[in-house]
């Protein structure tokens, strides 16, 4: 066995380890390419779009998306995710060319996460979330909104 051989075979666990972990880090929610087919769908179903606006790396960012949008979404709310730093290209609610940092300049996102409940044109149906004031009450704060904002989309 020559050393390159040797050495790709230590490396390989630590490489699958390296893997597992990134896909584990990637949001469990969704960023689409386009802002106004997102909210098309969502007012399709009669519901509120819900989107976050995150920070890479935020532990109440983390919190939110995994304890309290994760299980949203799984139970049909649609719910996105944009982070507030991406300079990648998506379609506005407009359906102009902008970014997500644009986006979030626009809205005056200044804090992650920062929860949005929108409705037709983008506009918003009700208070935003902004920061995680209270653990054992944002799960209370979060449904009251949806709700609220579900019954202004669906009206």
């Amino acid at each position: 066995m020559t050393g390159l051989s040797r050495r790709a075979l230590l490396l390989a666990p630590v490489l699958a380890t390296a893997a597992a972990s990134l896909r584990a880090a990637q949001p469990a929610l969704p960023m689409p390419g386009s802002l106004a087919s997102a909210l098309e769908a969502a007012l399709m179903r009669r519901r509120a779009l819900v989107m976050m606006v995150s920070l890479p790396g935020c532990p109440w960012c983390k919190l939110v998306r995994q304890s309290y949008l994760a299980p949203l979404l799984a139970d049909g709310q649609p719910v996105i995710e944009l982070d507030m730093q991406d300079q990648r290209g998506i379609a506005g609610f407009d359906g102009a060319a902008t970014t997500p940092i644009r986006l979030a300049d626009t809205l005056r996102v200044r804090v992650a996460p920062t929860v949005l409940f929108l409705g037709r044109r983008g506009r918003e149906l009700g208070p935003r979330l902004t920061g995680v004031s209270s653990e054992d009450f944002y799960g209370a704060y979060l449904q009251e909104r949806v709700d609220a904002a579900n019954r202004a989309a669906s009206s």
